[in-house]
This record gives structure tokens, sequence and C-alpha cells, in this order.
């Protein structure tokens, strides 16, 4: 029982009471939230950045056209497999967004942003170490001809309108319901289509930093940092002026649905 108790006080100071419920914070989950934000984020590193290094390594053997929808493809099955354990965000800019709409608690920020850069780049260190320094491993870089301002602008565009798909969705509209995925997903390849030419349509600062450290391609990196960011806060204003203060549906899909399990005994 002593022990019980002073588990349970452990749990209280380790949850800082946050008003999210009451196993928000609860540090035995907290690791399989971490775990999936670096898994979700390593895997999409492996398709968005494989593409450009297969083709590389096989010339012809991966279309422009794959190579943009595959990363939409992999962002809607890994929504669908994950999303329940933590949001499956996937990218910084997608955490910052949440919280600073007020679905994800602050708290938990840095977690996620971490795991996601850490996934990034293990998963480019493992496709070079597999394929070698070919096809610049994946880095997102301007077009050839595309000052650095205006793949800044493009990424801006991007993001802004990802991040209001993804608030859009997570708003629990009837027409979309479990559908988001697809919502998302969808986007992610169309955006890739028109604007990777120009950008790399990135819109994610940790699929386009993992490649950049592995491969040592420094020279416009802020751009897929402060593009991203900058969209994001502007579609969070753009959800404020659409739906209003954030609800319990977006809050649920930003933070998974560990927290809707029963009490385990003992932790009442």
């Amino acid at each position: 029982m002593e022990f019980q108790r002073r588990d349970r006080v452990l749990y209280r100071l380790l949850a800082l009471e946050l008003p999210f419920g009451d196993r928000f914070d609860d540090p035995a989950v907290e690791w399989r939230r971490l775990f999936a934000e670096f898994f979700g984020t390593a895997m999409l590193v492996v398709v968005a950045a494989g593409g450009s290094m297969v083709d590389a390594t096989f010339p012809g053997s991966v279309s422009s056209t794959a190579r943009v929808v595959a990363p939409g493809l992999v962002v809607m099955a890994l929504i669908y497999s994950t999303g329940a354990v933590g949001g499956a965000h996937l990218n910084p800019a997608v955490t910052l967004c949440f919280a600073v709409r007020g679905n994800f608690p602050w708290i938990r920020v840095p977690g996620y942003i971490v795991m996601q850069l850490l996934g990034a780049v293990v998963a480019a260190a493992c496709l070079r170490s597999m394929l070698g320094n070919v096809g610049g491993v994946g880095a997102t870089l301007p077009g050839s001809g595309v000052t650095t301002g205006e793949a800044l602008c493009i990424e801006i565009v991007l993001t802004l309108g990802l991040v209001t798909v993804i608030l859009g969705t997570a708003s629990g509209g009837k027409n979309v319901g479990p559908n988001a995925a697809v919502a998302v997903g969808a986007y992610v390849a169309l955006a890739g289509m028109w604007a990777s030419p120009i950008s790399g349509a990135s819109m994610n600062p940790a699929r386009s930093l993992g490649p950049a450290l592995v491969g040592g391609h420094w020279s416009t990196w802020w751009v897929y940092v402060v593009g991203p960011v900058i969209g994001g806060l502007i579609a969070v204003c753009c959800a404020w002026l659409l739906r209003g203060p954030p609800s319990a549906e977006g809050n649920l899909a930003a933070q998974g649905l560990l927290d809707d399990r029963p009490p385990v005994q003992g932790e009442g």
C-alpha cells in the first residue's frame, strides 16, 4: 500500500495535474506516444527521401510523380496506424500549431519535436548507409533558378494549406470523420505534384533537417524551418476565424486515444 501511495504521488507530480484528463501525461504511456512520433517520422523520411535516392541509384526507376505521391500515401497510412497513439503529428510545425491552437499541451511539445527530428536523422542515416551518398540523401532544396525567397514563400503557402487541412479535419466535421487521413495524405501528394520542382514541397522541418544533417546540405536549411512555421501559424489564425475556439474533437485528434482508457487497478 505504501508503494502504491508513493507511486500515485510520483505520477501526480510528473503529470503536473494538467486539465486534460487523469491519464493525459501519465508517464506509463508517454513513451508510446514518443516512440510513435519517432517511428512515424522515420518512416515518412525513408519514403520521402528514399525515392530520390533510389532513382539516383537506378536512374528512371522512380518517376517524379511517384516521388511526390508516395509521401502522401505513407502519411495517410501512418495517421490510420499510429494516430490513435499520440496524434501522428510527424512534423514539428504541426506539433507547434496544435499547441498554439490549444489542442496540445506545451509541456509535451519538446519531447515530440526531439523524437521527430531524431527519427528523421536515423532514417536518413540508414538510407545513406544502404544506398550511399546519392541523390543528395533526399534533401529538399530550391529548384534550379529558384531563389531562397521564392522557395520560402512556396513553403509558407504549402504549409498554410497543409495545417488548415489538418486542423479542419481534426475539428470532427461530419463529412470527414475517420477519413481525415485521406484528406491530409491527398494534400501532401497534390502539393508535391505542382510545387516539388520549386522548393521540394517539404512542409516539414524534420523531413528536411534529417537529410540535410546526414548529407551536409546546409545552404538553405532555414527555408524549411522558417517557412513551415510561418505558414502553420497563419493557418492557426485562419482556424480561429473559421471555427472559433479549439474543440474537444481537435484535442482528441492531436492527443490520441491513450487517455480514454479506463484507469488500471490501483490508479484510482
